[in-house]
């Protein structure tokens, strides 16, 4: 038989046994993914009675197409929107799980005598809970309008966003095998400038041309462009250094944010459930009885550390988000599984060498113990909480359930809010003008040099520094200018009290200082200038743009247009 037909043959037995077993599984009302593990580990290599695949490495080929399919359609219900509106409690939540579930995983890897690298895994995949099967899981038992189930959601949002986070640091500490912490610093500025400058782009750009060309594009041309845009943005993570998980996920984050994005989401469920059925056969393929048997301990061992910790610490974090005991009990039984990030980030492990064969069979086997048992552990909350109130102390309950009593406003808190305002506003604009000032050292000079071949020096810098500048304007002035509810927020300051003059007018000052120190590394990095002359330049800069900053209004078209694509969704789906 040809190499062709055996792929062929190889997909024949991995659907036709993946659509078996989730008959099976649907029947038992469990989890369809743990009926793909089972068909995969039924056809794999360890076992000979059902019939098995020919090429095992044409299915890793297939499952990694499965795996940015998968986050491409977590992209699309993710939304960067969303994640701002979970609120604080979702991030302390998910941040305090996080820290004490990898902490106590990593000393739990120390304490098995695993490698410094494998514990860093380990205590990774086990702080991920998973979001299908809770989701899952909560419409079966009819819980998703529970009290506790914006919590319970919220966190695993915000989870979702540290788990694409953790796969890049992991897979950059397994490729450098270094610890440093200013390259970690490093990797994680770089990584928050591609998201934030890919989020910025695409809702200006993709949008604008959807709604440009909207006549022309039906449902078949919609599925070729959204694919291919997945591509595209999985193409530019690589070629930066990112993992392709990265770039899909990000542009389904993106196109979560457009008015299509609900016909987007089916036209690709069914390639993303076709897809994605082969990577999670593909992982069963990898369990090993033998390995299973060996190691049954272990496997024991970190299945109870996931429910112990994911129980104590996401029930701490809701008490300290001061959502009371009864939420507590019920989010942190609910989360207390391991996610299907488990075993993508344990595959990373052993792709990249960090990690030894025998514990990917074993992260799998943990992660389809805690499934089978979700519901089971959701339905154990109710009768924990009501033994926890029976047995604590009614003074430690008042002071665990404190009454909620509404705080006033005050300086301090309008003062967060402003700082925050302002704070976004410099990260954004100033993650653009990064990118101008990067993309024109490395193309526009280029590009200049070409087209003017004959031209002085002098004229080919004077060119560059002009177009870098002029195309930098619109984002100067949005970087140093105040919007509406910056200045809604300062005139709420001026009024509580007139000496928050001062450190508004520094603020103001600040930002001035740091569009001007941007223009200026632009014409010194192509002239070559006196410090006197450097210092006059920059006093011009400061005075241009402090004194012109409510001239140049009209510059906020691009801001207009970012703003009206970004908002676009909810203004179509509030219309009558």
């Amino acid at each position: 038989m040809s190499e062709e037909m055996n792929l062929v043959r190889d997909l024949a037995v991995i659907l036709i046994s993946a659509g078996l077993f989730t008959i099976i599984f649907r029947a038992l009302k469990q989890p369809l993914v743990l009926g793909y593990i089972i068909a995969g580990f039924l056809i794999g290599p360890h076992i000979s009675f059902f019939p098995g695949v020919y090429s095992i490495d044409s299915v890793k080929q297939w499952s990694e197409i499965g795996i940015i399919f998968l986050m491409f359609a977590l992209g699309l219900e993710f939304s960067f929107k969303k994640l701002l509106k979970v609120g604080t409690a979702a991030v302390t939540i998910a941040g305090g799980k996080f820290i004490g579930v990898f902490v106590l995983g990593f000393a739990a890897g120390q304490a098995m005598n695993w490698t410094f690298m494998e514990s860093i895994f380990l205590a990774g995949l086990l702080s991920m809970s998973s979001t299908t099967v809770v989701i899952k899981a909560f419409d079966d038992l009819g819980l998703k309008k529970s009290s506790y189930a914006g919590l319970v959601f919220g966190t695993l949002v915000v989870e979702d966003l540290i788990a694409i986070l953790l796969m890049v640091l992991l897979s950059t500490m397994a490729v450098s095998n270094s610890f440093a912490g200013g390259e970690m610093i490093f990797n994680l500025a770089k990584l928050a400038f591609f998201i934030i400058l890919a989020f910025l782009i695409g809702i200006y750009a993709i949008p604008t041309l959807l709604r440009r060309f909207g006549k022309f594009i039906n449902n078949e041309i919609l599925l070729l462009v959204s694919i291919g845009l997945c591509f595209g943005m999985v193409t530019l993570a690589t070629s930066v250094g990112f993992s392709s998980a990265l770039g899909a996920f990000v542009m389904g984050s993106i196109l979560a944010e457009t008015v299509e994005s609900e016909r987007i989401v089916k036209l690709t469920s069914s390639i993303k459930d076709l897809f994605g059925a082969i990577f999670f056969v593909s992982v069963g393929m990898m369990v090993d009885p033998q390995v299973i048997g060996k190691y049954w301990f272990i496997i024991l061992i970190i299945t109870l550390l996931v429910y112990l910790t994911h129980i104590v610490f996401a029930g701490m974090g809701v008490l300290l988000s001061g959502k009371g005991l009864e939420n507590a009990v019920h989010t942190g039984f609910s989360l207390a599984q391991l996610g299907e990030f488990g075993f993508i980030i344990a595959g990373v492990g052993v792709t990249l060498g960090v990690m030894r064969d025998f514990i990917y069979p074993i992260i799998i086997a943990v992660s389809v113990i805690t499934t089978f048992t979700t519901p089971i552990m959701i339905k154990l909350a109710d009768p924990a909480y009501k033994f926890l109130v029976a047995k604590t102390p009614q003074k430690l309950l008042n002071f665990i359930d404190p009454p909620q009593k509404k705080q006033k406003s005050n300086d301090s808190s309008e003062w967060e809010i402003l700082i925050r305002m302002v704070m976004v506003r410099v990260t954004l604009y100033g993650v653009v003008l990064v990118a101008i000032l990067l993309a024109s050292k490395g193309y526009l000079e280029k590009f200049v040099y070409t087209i003017l071949p004959t031209d002085s020096e002098f004229v080919h810098d004077l060119v560059v520094v002009g177009i870098t500048v002029v195309v930098m304007m619109p984002f100067l002035y949005g970087f140093a200018s105040n919007p509406a509810n910056i200045k809604k927020q300062a005139r709420i300051l001026l009024k509580r009290n007139p000496g928050n003059s001062l450190p508004l007018m520094g603020i103001v000052l600040l930002r001035t200082f740091i569009a001007s120190s941007i223009v200026l590394e632009v014409v010194v990095s192509h002239f070559n200038l006196n410090f006197w002359t450097i210092v006059a330049v920059f006093v011009f800069l400061c005075a241009f743009i402090m004194f012109s900053r409510h001239s140049f209004h009209k510059l906020n078209f691009v801001e207009d247009r970012f703003l009206a694509n970004l908002n676009a969704k909810e203004a179509q789906n509030q219309e009558p």
